[in-house]
């Protein structure tokens, strides 16, 4: 794995750990940082490797953009700054491994929209979420969409107007996060909904998970056009011949990939 100036990437067994290590910072996304993001995201995606682990150092899980990169910048240099940010979301959910946010503290703005861009979301109890640009000066257009997306419209209005944070336990009742553990249990709790997540085929869940963001908030008939014709492509994979003939011969399955 390369090295980075923010970031420290670990492969562990089939897993990749990608944690941001600028905690004096809070973690802000910086352009820098972005691409950064970026690129080890790309990387992780290109191995064999099942599951990312998205992290974070120090007390707060990330405070989202960096003000004092924002600030300095014209709007060409807003717009650049803003157009990685959302390429990086985009490669989250691209890569074939499944991504799970590990989040602690506070994940606010553009940290949030991390969170909630990932496939899963294992939270701590000390975790909160905001979008905070309801009550400040610069509103979080490009953080609400997929927020919008996990929690729905009259909760992404409260957490986009107010810009109030919530706790951890109304992240899980909203959608945001898949489960909510005490601060102890947060590794272990990452590592089995992780290993759950990551059975079976490689290659099948590759495809299903970008057959899944492929037909989400698509209109029925589309969304069916899309998952039909992929799904009976993919039952001749190597993959999903084995599956079936392990169960049709009621043996564990030899996964070919």
């Amino acid at each position: 794995m390369a090295e980075y100036r923010h970031l420290l990437v670990r492969r562990d067994g089939d897993t990749v750990g990608i944690t941001m290590s600028r905690p004096s910072r809070r973690n802000s996304l910086s352009f820098e940082h972005l691409t950064e993001l970026c690129d080890a995201f790309r990387e992780a995606g290109a191995t064999d490797a099942t599951g990312i682990v998205l992290g974070a150092e120090g007390p707060v899980f990330s405070a989202g953009h960096d003000f004092a990169d924002v600030a300095a910048r014209d709007l060409t240099g807003v717009r650049d700054l803003l157009d990685v940010c959302t390429d990086l979301m985009r490669t989250i959910q691209s890569v074939p491994q499944v991504v799970v946010a590990r989040v602690h503290g506070l994940a606010t703005a553009a940290g949030c929209q991390l969170v909630a861009s990932c496939d899963l979301a294992v939270a701590a109890e000390s975790a909160g979420f905001a979008l905070p640009g309801g009550r400040g000066g610069w509103f979080c257009h490009t953080p609400a969409v997929p927020v919008a997306r996990a929690v729905g419209r009259k909760r992404l209005m409260e957490l986009a107007l107010t810009g109030d944070p919530i706790d951890a336990r109304t992240a899980l009742d909203w959608g945001l996060v898949n489960r909510v553990v005490p601060d102890t249990d947060l590794d272990d709790a990452v590592a089995e909904l992780l290993a759950r997540a990551t059975r079976g085929s490689r290659a099948s869940k590759a495809i299903g998970k970008r057959t899944l963001y492929a037909q989400l908030d698509r209109p029925e008939d589309d969304a069916y056009a899309i998952a039909l014709e992929v799904m009976a492509s993919a039952s001749q994979l190597p993959g999903a011949r084995e599956g079936m003939a392990a169960f049709l011969e009621k043996r564990p399955p030899a996964w070919p990939d």
